[in-house]
């Protein structure tokens, strides 16, 4: 299945990540939550990419609300192309999508999912704006 991605969301960030004889469980193909695991991973190496490393004493993203469509089977042995967008920078949160596909298929949309960030103060769990920095990289 293609999946159309809207204008109005960026492509920031690509990786690879390998598929894990362990991704899969008893069907034989990959476990549905290890989608959000490299949903996860390509957000993570994203922020980190950007200079966005964990703050646990000052402040930083936190996702408040996560999808995924499942539309073909990854199974092992394999690599997945992850590919981020990102859109919708308002005053503390912005929308993160992603795509799954197989290295050996371009093109060829097995997942896609997203995600909702906000920016929180973590000392006073609370809402922040967002960064000019990070307001920067979603902007492009």
């Amino acid at each position: 299945m293609r999946i159309e991605i809207p204008e109005h969301k960026r492509l920031v960030f690509e990786m690879d990540i390998p598929i894990r004889w362990g991704d899969m469980d008893a069907m034989g193909h990959v476990n549905n939550a290890n989608y959000f695991r490299y949903l996860e991973t390509l957000r993570i190496e994203w922020m980190c990419s950007i200079g966005c490393a964990p703050a646990p004493q000052g402040e930083g993203p936190v996702i408040v609300n996560a999808f995924c469509n499942f539309y073909r089977q990854l199974e092992y042995p394999g690599q997945v192309l992850a590919k981020l967008y990102v859109s919708d920078p308002a005053r503390t949160t912005f929308e993160s999508w992603a795509t799954l596909e197989r290295t050996d298929q371009p093109g060829v949309v097995c997942a896609a999912g997203g995600a909702t960030v906000i920016w929180v103060d973590f000392p006073k769990q609370k809402a922040a704006p967002l960064p000019d920095w990070m307001r920067a990289h979603l902007q492009g």
